[in-house]
């Protein structure tokens, strides 16, 4: 896979097609709406899903901690989908968390969903994370002390293409503020042109689509009335 790079503040952050970013001078790896039990959640209310879910989002970060193989590894908020996902946990999925957290820095930055630390899971929890000149939360708040990495929006964008019209999972980036795509396997999605998403960000931000080995960047569209 190849992933793009983005240039902020004078450090360069790599957007990885799997949908993380990464800063490997600071060896930081940052997913966002991890979402796990969604699955589970959705069951408790009558909405049978397969229940693979968090085992399918939990290999797809094994690949990507073994492709950076990052010191730090931040979670952006919702890494579960509601506060009893942890208690939901299968055992083995249980075990490798724990084992990330051994091998790397954990950090789970409290979302919306998740707004309390994971109970019984190891990794370390915070409100926000600030580095050098990023500040890494789950939702954009605007405030001065540096460039804001965040998820919660769970972007989406489409382009056309032979086959029709392709619609996958983007982020968002300008000068001041990077939109992560949502990570997790149950995750939905909002179109980079609803106001929710394209009013955070100044004229001339780009978005970088999710390929399969590549990410692909295009300008930001214009913005949809709400």
């Amino acid at each position: 896979m190849t992933a793009a790079p983005l240039h902020l503040a004078g450090e360069r952050l790599m957007l990885d097609p799997a949908g993380a970013l990464v800063w490997p001078a600071a060896r930081l790896l940052a997913v966002a709406d991890l979402h796990l039990e969604k699955g589970s959640a959705q069951a408790a209310r009558g909405m049978l899903l397969p229940p693979y879910d968090s085992r399918t989002t939990l290999d797809r970060l094994g690949l990507l901690l073994r492709r950076w193989s990052p010191a730090i590894v931040l979670a952006l908020g919702d890494s579960f989908h509601d506060p009893g996902g942890p208690g939901r946990l299968g055992a083995a999925e249980a075990a490798r968390l724990g084992a990330i957290a051994r091998a790397h820095r954990l950090v789970w930055i409290a979302g919306n969903h998740d707004p309390a630390p994971p109970a019984g899971l190891a990794g370390e929890a915070a409100g926000a994370f600030a580095a050098g000149p990023f500040v890494f939360r789950h939702e954009p708040e605007g405030t001065a002390g540096g460039i804001e990495i965040f998820g919660h929006l769970h972007p989406k964008a489409a382009v056309a293409s032979r086959g029709g019209t392709l619609r996958r999972a983007c982020f968002v980036a300008d000068a001041r503020r990077v939109l992560l795509p949502a990570f997790g396997a149950y995750a939905g999605g909002l179109d980079v042109t609803d106001p929710a998403i394209a009013g955070l960000f100044r004229p001339g931000a780009r978005v970088f689509l999710l390929g399969q080995e590549r990410v692909f960047c295009f300008p930001l569209p214009a913005r949809r009335r709400a």
